[in-house]
């Protein structure tokens, strides 16, 4: 596996001045790089029984679904509000600057359904956190939380105590 940091693009004064962003599309388009996460975060998981692979909105929508097949799966993808057809859950949590909501539908994870949460960053932790209380609230159980980058400095992990976060990058500046 190639080394996936890397294929990371880190563009400083994005989105504003001060903020080094890392960005991932420069590790998305490499076939060894990209197959080299997915087959990270399913070597990590591969002896966890897990019924559905969550992905949240929307850079998890890109990495949920290829692990849920690597895992032999199925996807649940986690929206931000209004755009699931059905009837949904949802949980509104707060950020730094407001509050924010996702959704899902009612009938994605069924009580005692074992499931593995999956986005593309680990940061502050509000957004998993969130994800990881709609699951539970549903009666689902949350057997890991997996993230391709942890910003580290930004104390995201904290958030998730009392579950399994593993993240296959850790940048601590």
């Amino acid at each position: 596996m190639p080394d996936l940091k890397t294929l990371i693009r880190e563009v400083p004064g994005f989105p504003k001045p001060g903020i080094l962003f890392y960005d991932i599309t420069t590790l998305l388009k490499d076939k060894t790089g990209f197959r080299g996460v997915i087959d990270g975060l399913k070597d990590h998981y591969r002896d966890t029984q897990v019924d559905v692979v969550l992905g949240i909105e929307a850079r998890g929508f890109i990495f949920a679904p290829a692990l849920a097949y690597a895992l032999g799966a199925g996807f649940v993808p986690v929206r931000k509000p209004k755009k699931l057809p059905a009837e949904v859950v949802r949980v509104t949590y707060d950020l730094e600057y407001g509050t924010d909501t996702l959704e899902m539908h009612k009938d994605a994870v069924r009580p005692g359904s074992r499931v593995l949460i999956v986005d593309d960053l680990l940061a502050t932790g509000g957004t998993a956190a969130a994800a990881a209380r709609m699951v539970e609230e549903a009666g689902g159980v949350v057997v890991g939380l997996g993230f391709v980058v942890e910003l580290t400095f930004l104390g995201g992990r904290q958030r998730l105590a009392g579950h399994d976060v593993f993240s296959l990058l850790a940048y601590d500046k």
